[in-house]
């Protein structure tokens, strides 16, 4: 597959306001060294230098943040009134997204909802990663819900895959990646939460991909549906074998779905699971989601 360069910017979704790019796999969204010769920001500024706003450390708003290693859909506001419309939205929970994932095994269930709270661990060597609630040193878990259907199931490689959609509920770290991992279908590629023995090593990517972006701003609804990577003609590791929900199908319902309510209050889970309390919002978090309003950057990956 083709890496990411600074020509290779898809643009799925344009406006006055915003921009939804495909974000290609391994690609930073910004970053502050030198070594990062290609990022989301300069592809950006490079295709479109009339509408970076110096204004900004990175010329550009990005209204939420995809994983180093997962492509897909992702909102670029151009003026600092978008930006905060935007922001509403993913704070009160308005936005919609789902995702696509191969990941190990053929999981037996066609649906199912994932409800394991995600902390961060504290264990010596797992910094910068999360776990769920019960691993040793799991700290401040948090609760955690992602909807999965599965899409199709094959082989990559020989070895028995899942394709499945992801569609989270709530917004934790790496929250698809750990959830899979703790149903035992860890995603295909992921070197933090996979498979060891080197198994995750010989696919050339994470298989991980946002598929479907809604942002119901007050302005206007920002929708974008990106194209599917995985499937044979782009990866011919990948063969399905076996239809189980047809991905079209669920992408009308996905369109045709009402926003998320935020009067609802937490989401909840299909499974008969009891869910978390909900926990108000304390001063420091507040304080912290001002700062970013105001501010308008993202640190860089770590």
């Amino acid at each position: 597959m083709e890496p990411g360069s600074m020509e290779n910017l898809s643009i799925v979704y344009r406006s006055r306001d915003f921009l939804v790019v495909n974000k290609h796999w391994d690609v930073r969204i910004d970053s502050k060294t030198w070594r990062e010769t290609v990022t989301l920001q300069k592809q950006l500024r490079h295709r479109f230098p009339e509408l970076a706003d110096p204004g900004t450390y990175y010329g550009f708003r990005f209204c939420h943040q995809l994983d180093f290693s997962t492509s897909g859909a992702l909102c670029v506001a151009l003026s600092k009134a978008a930006a905060g419309s935007a922001y509403r939205c993913f704070k009160e929970r308005r936005v919609t997204k789902a995702y696509l994932a191969l990941v190990r095994g053929h999981v037996q269930e066609s649906r199912m909802t994932i409800s394991y709270a995600i902390g961060r661990s504290s264990t010596e060597g797992r910094a910068h990663t999360m776990c769920i609630e019960g691993t040793p040193g799991c700290e401040n878990p948090k609760p955690s819900y992602t909807e999965l259907v599965v899409l199709e199931l094959g082989l990559y490689a020989g070895d028995p895959v899942s394709k499945v959609l992801l569609q989270p509920l709530t917004g934790r770290t790496h929250q698809l990646r750990v959830h899979c991992s703790a149903r035992g279908h860890p995603v295909v590629g992921d070197l933090t939460y996979g498979r060891g023995g080197g198994q995750e090593e010989r696919p050339f990517r994470m298989m991980l991909h946002a598929l479907y972006l809604r942002v119901p701003t007050d302005a206007e609804r920002v929708e974008a549906c990106t194209t599917d990577p995985f499937v044979p003609a782009l990866d011919a590791c990948w063969s399905p074998h076996t239809l189980v929900h047809p991905l079209n199908q669920l992408i009308q319902a996905l369109r045709a779905a009402p926003d998320p309510d935020p009067a609802a209050g937490s989401p909840q889970p299909c499974s008969p699971t009891a869910p978390h309390p909900v926990t108000r919002e304390t001063e420091a978090q507040r304080a912290s989601c001002l700062q970013w309003l105001l501010e308008w950057t993202l640190e860089p990956d770590s």
